[in-house]
C-alpha cells in the first residue's frame, strides 16, 4: 500500500484510500450534491406552497402606468394594487454597501445619467430618479409590503452578501426566492442563508438553451424552481429553451418550473396547458385575466 507524507505541525502518514475518503468528506461538507449521479430532490419550502406562481416582473414594467418606472415602489404598488402576491426585483450594492432594487448595469436607461450603481454612494443612488420615481433600497421593499412574496435577481457583486443580512433583519425567509445568473454568487448566497431561502436552481449559461434534450441527466443543482426563458437567441437561432422534458425532470425532482418573461394571453395559456407553474409578466393585468378565466388566480382580491 503506498503511503503519503503529509506535512505539518506533526508529520504523520496516511494510506491513499485514507486521504480519498478524506478528500470526498472535505468535497461533500463544501458542496453536499458533489459526487450524485441521479436527480437531486428540491427541499420543501413555504415560498412554492402557492399553486401557481404569478409574479409581476419588477412590477410590471409594460402595465399601463408603470411604463418607465420599473423596480420602483410606485410600480411595485400597482401590482399590488393588482392583487399580486407575488413581486420580482433585481438588486445591486453602492459603493458604501446599501442594498437597492436596480436592473441595469448603467444608470442612462432608466434615470438619464451615465453611470453605475456600484460607482455611486448611497446619498448619489437616493437622488437619481426613475421616471420620477426614487431607487428604492430593499429594506423599503420589505418595510412597504410585508404580506408579499419577492422574487430576487441578484445582478451585481456584493448581493449576495447584503441581501441576505437583509432579509435575516426583516426574518423575510420564507416569503423570498433568490435567483442569479452568476453560479458562484448564488452558491454563496446559499452557504450564507444555510438554506433557509428558496433559490432557483443555478443556470448553466446558455448551454441549457442549446443542449435542452440532455437536461434531464444533467440538471442536479439545489433549488426550489428552474426559472427559464421561453425561447433564447443563439446566433441567428431562436431555440426554445421551455420544454416538456424540463418540465417532467423539475416536477419528478420536487421543483416548480416559471417561465420569463410572458406577456401574450394565448402564449400565457399554451405554457400553462404545458405544465409551467408559474409566469413573469411585464403585463400582471393580462396573466391576471388569465389566471382568473382559469380559476387559478390566488391574489388578494379580485
Amino acid at each position: 500500500m503506498e503511503r503519503i507524507v503529509v506535512t505539518g505541525a506533526q508529520h504523520s502518514t496516511v494510506s491513499r484510500p485514507e486521504r480519498m475518503q478524506a478528500y470526498t468528506c472535505w468535497r461533500m461538507a463544501k458542496c453536499p450534491y458533489w459526487g450524485q449521479t441521479g436527480p437531486v430532490r428540491s427541499t420543501p419550502h413555504p415560498y412554492a406552497d402557492l399553486p401557481f406562481v404569478a409574479l409581476a416582473h419588477r412590477g410590471g414594467a409594460l402595465l399601463p402606468g408603470n411604463e418607465g418606472r420599473e423596480n420602483t415602489l410606485a410600480a411595485f404598488q400597482r401590482a399590488a394594487d393588482l392583487g399580486y402576491l407575488c413581486l420580482e426585483t433585481d438588486v445591486r450594492v453602492t459603493a458604501d454597501g446599501l442594498l437597492v432594487a436596480f436592473h441595469d448595469d448603467d444608470t442612462e436607461r432608466l434615470t438619464g445619467q451615465p453611470g453605475t450603481v456600484e460607482a455611486r454612494l448611497a446619498d448619489a443612488v437616493a437622488e437619481l430618479r426613475v421616471g420620477g420615481q426614487p431607487i428604492p433600497t430593499v429594506d423599503q421593499l420589505f418595510e412597504t409590503f410585508p404580506e408579499k412574496r419577492f422574487n430576487i435577481d441578484l445582478k451585481g457583486p456584493g448581493t449576495d452578501q447584503a441581501l441576505a443580512w437583509a432579509i435575516a433583519r426583516h426574518r423575510a425567509q420564507d416569503r423570498v426566492l433568490v435567483a442569479s445568473f452568476d453560479q458562484a454568487r448564488l452558491s454563496s448566497f446559499r452557504a450564507l442563508t444555510r438554506g433557509e431561502v428558496a433559490t432557483a436552481a443555478a443556470q448553466p449559461g446558455i448551454a441549457w438553451s442549446r443542449y435542452v434534450p440532455l437536461l434531464p441527466s444533467h440538471l442536479s443543482s439545489p433549488g426550489q424552481a428552474f426559472q427559464v426563458p421561453l425561447r433564447h437567441r443563439l446566433g441567428p437561432r431562436q431555440v426554445t429553451v421551455f420544454h416538456p422534458r424540463l418540465v417532467a425532470h423539475a416536477h419528478a425532482t420536487g421543483r416548480q418550473v416559471h417561465v420569463w418573461t410572458v406577456d401574450d394571453a394565448a402564449e400565457m395559456n399554451r405554457l400553462i396547458d404545458a405544465g409551467a407553474d408559474g409566469l413573469i409578466t411585464d403585463r400582471p393585468d393580462i396573466l391576471k385575466a388569465v389566471l382568473h378565466d382559469r380559476g387559478l388566480w390566488e391574489g388578494s382580491h379580485d
